[in-house]
């Protein structure tokens, strides 16, 4: 059943001074608020996440009961910035809503409360029913490859299946649209988790049904 998602902006502070421009919004989804402020918004904030994009991000995750840490992207993963498509469950649910709208620079501190997080089980050194809080930087946005659009572009020599070398290079293009220069790490890794939710036959290339996450809502 389709979500319905509403922004209140409850609070702008704009100051002229060290002080960081801070925004505080809500976002409501079933009666249960996940609360962002932002915490530095750059001068040019054109280009803003939404469904379906790939992000590219740092964040550390805390519990808000006693401010302990129980994640950190830069000293997991070799301190890489953490990829994923907004939306479509990559992340926990607070995130997807929490980071929706945000812009390359940008820099966000997400409240999540524990239905839009890790729930009544929790996991691992999160505790059932935690509020989490995150610290998030949003390094820079791409077209997530995981559309009709992009199948039909990733699709070099259009016998509507795709391999992991024509995904690589569309990412490389990409990335190097948006002047990024990124480790051929980064690459093999968004491949190889993409290939690991879509690849559902297991051979090695993926269809337009096993690659669209979407559920061909956009036909």
């Amino acid at each position: 059943m389709a979500q319905r998602l509403t922004f209140y902006i409850c609070l702008i502070l704009s100051l002229q001074t060290l002080n960081p421009f801070i925004v505080l919004i809500r976002a409501n989804e079933s009666n249960q608020d996940v609360n962002i402020e932002v915490r530095f918004l750059p001068e040019n904030c054109s280009q803003k996440a939404k469904r379906g994009d790939m992000l590219n991000a740092h964040y550390d995750g805390y519990l808000a009961k006693d401010g302990s840490q129980f994640y950190c992207s830069r000293s997991t993963n070799t301190g890489h910035p953490h990829w994923f498509v907004l939306g479509v469950g990559d992340v926990i649910k607070g995130l997807d809503l929490g980071l929706d709208g945000m812009c390359p620079g940008e820099k966000r501190k997400v409240t999540v409360p524990p239905s839009l997080a890790y729930g009544e089980k929790g996991k691992g050194p999160v505790p059932p029913n935690s509020t989490v809080i995150f610290e998030v930087e949003l390094l820079y946005i791409t077209r997530g490859p995981r559309s009709i659009d992009a199948f039909k572009e990733i699709d070099a020599d259009n016998d509507k299946a795709l391999t992991k070398e024509e995904i690589k290079e569309y990412l490389k293009m990409e990335a190097k649209k948006l002047n990024t220069q990124k480790d051929e790490s980064y690459f093999d890794d968004v491949v190889a988790d993409v290939f690991h939710k879509n690849d559902h036959n297991a051979d090695g290339t993926l269809s337009l049904k096993e690659y669209d996450v979407y559920g061909h809502d956009e036909l």
